[in-house]
């Protein structure tokens, strides 16, 4: 069964647009399985660059379809603005299906989410305060709003009578914030639903009967490893399940249909908002690699933390996420750097420990061991075989093959799509 993962082996960020992009050109579904519009991806055709949050990157391929499953929710606001979007840029959006059991994120997400955050002070996690965590929380509570009631006029009315003087409640008297009036949100969100009803379908069936058929589906995680409600560095972490395990719970899937699972790691580490990060490099090496990468969120622009790559982690997320191959990227912003680094472990009280510890009161006091590899100064973007690559670029890559022990199936070289060296084309549809 010809059914790929693509997961975030790390905090995200990690260039997994590109890599559902480059599989897109071959499969004929791609499914966003979690998550909301904080993950933002970035996808480079030739000249076009395309950033896109909720719609997956598979859209670009017109025989593709495209789906948003039941695990995601999502912000009617940014759908529309997106579909309209890709339009302008004369991409077609008649491939896309959105499942009716989506949660939706509201205005008053948002606004709690901002509300939440600011009063936390210090004490920030570092949302990117697009309402997701809080549409999580509803979906738990059941009483969370879905697609298919946005798209019933009456029962998003009945819904919203229900749900929304709770809300303004929470908002007035906890928060001290703006409450928001009944009628204007109907009116608004009743015309997303009327934009959105034509996309709108039983996305488990349809994927169910794509992996049943042996056609080439690709589940398409948001954010990465690390940041799995249950297995990332809690409580710094998104509300989902980013790791490939999401892709049967967002999907309604079982995991027998699932044939690979390729992680995805940039060449070095990066990550968004507050908690640990043993690698980080806030000094010149930091702002060099930030600025070589172009590491600004593509949701929020705020500059990335930058830092070394973390073996200890991705051993971490190879295991949770039972990771077949490695989709190296970025590799070339690493090209100029005399030495390069890898963290192989961690130091703690006189120990060095090879696997992530699980307590966050060690992580938070972990030191970095690193093992040093001799760079390159060659430019490597127009590399187009693992040949063609400096040796000392070829034998970092191998190095962390060793390190991990998991084979790189993919070097990305640039942004572009075909920036991109295939070690193991089998995986990627080739």
């Amino acid at each position: 069964m010809p059914a790929v993962v693509v997961v975030g082996a790390q905090w995200g960020d990690e260039a997994k647009g590109k890599i559902v992009d480059l599989l897109a050109q071959k499969a004929d579904v791609v499914v966003r399985y979690a998550g909301g519009s904080n993950a933002g991806h970035t996808v480079a055709v030739g000249d076009l660059l395309l950033k896109l949050h909720l719609i997956p990157s598979g859209i670009l391929n017109p025989k593709t379809l495209c789906v948003i499953s039941d695990g995601v929710v999502a912000d009617p606001t940014v759908l529309v603005r997106e579909l309209a979007y890709l339009r302008d840029h004369g991409v077609p959006t008649d491939n896309l299906l959105i499942s009716p059991n989506t949660h939706v994120v509201m205005p008053y997400h948002r606004e709690i989410d901002r509300l939440q955050e600011e009063r936390k002070g210090e004490g920030k996690i570092g949302t990117t305060m697009q309402g997701v965590g809080p549409a999580y929380e509803d979906k738990a509570r059941r009483c969370g709003l879905r697609i298919g009631d946005l798209v019933d006029p009456p029962r998003l009315a009945d819904a919203l009578a229900s749900v929304l003087p709770e809300k303004n409640l929470l908002i007035e008297r906890l928060y001290g914030g703006q409450p928001f009036d009944l009628a204007a949100v109907r009116e608004e969100y009743t015309e997303y639903g009327r934009i959105l009803r034509p996309f709108t379908g039983d996305t488990a069936l349809k994927v169910y009967e794509a992996c049943k058929a042996n056609r080439r589906v690709v589940f398409e995680g948001a954010q990465g490893t690390m940041l799995d409600i249950d297995y990332g560095t809690y409580p710094y972490v998104t509300s989902s399940h980013p790791i490939a395990g999401g892709a049967c719970l967002g999907t309604g899937v079982g995991p027998k249909s699932i044939d690979t699972v390729i992680g995805v790691c940039k060449a070095y580490t990066t990550r968004v908002g507050a908690g640990v990060f043993p690698t980080e490099q806030e000094n010149p090496i930091g702002e060099r690699i930030r600025e070589r990468g172009h590491e600004y969120g593509t949701t929020t622009g705020r500059p990335r933390r930058v830092g070394w790559l973390d073996v200890v982690g991705l051993r971490y997320a190879a295991r949770v996420n039972g990771l077949d191959t490695l989709a190296l990227t970025l590799l070339d912003v690493l090209s100029g750097f005399p030495e390069v680094r890898v963290c192989t472990g961690y130091r703690y009280r006189g120990d060095v420990l090879r696997e992530l510890p699980t307590e966050r009161a060690i992580l938070d006091e972990v030191e970095p061991e690193y093992e040093v590899v001799p760079g390159w100064p060659e430019e490597i973007t127009e590399a187009k075989r693992f040949e063609d690559l400096p040796h000392n670029a070829q034998r970092y890559v191998r190095r962390v093959e060793e390190l991990i022990g998991v084979p790189v199936g993919l070097v990305g070289v640039g942004r572009r799509r075909d920036q991109t060296i295939l070690l193991q084309p089998e995986r990627f549809f080739q």
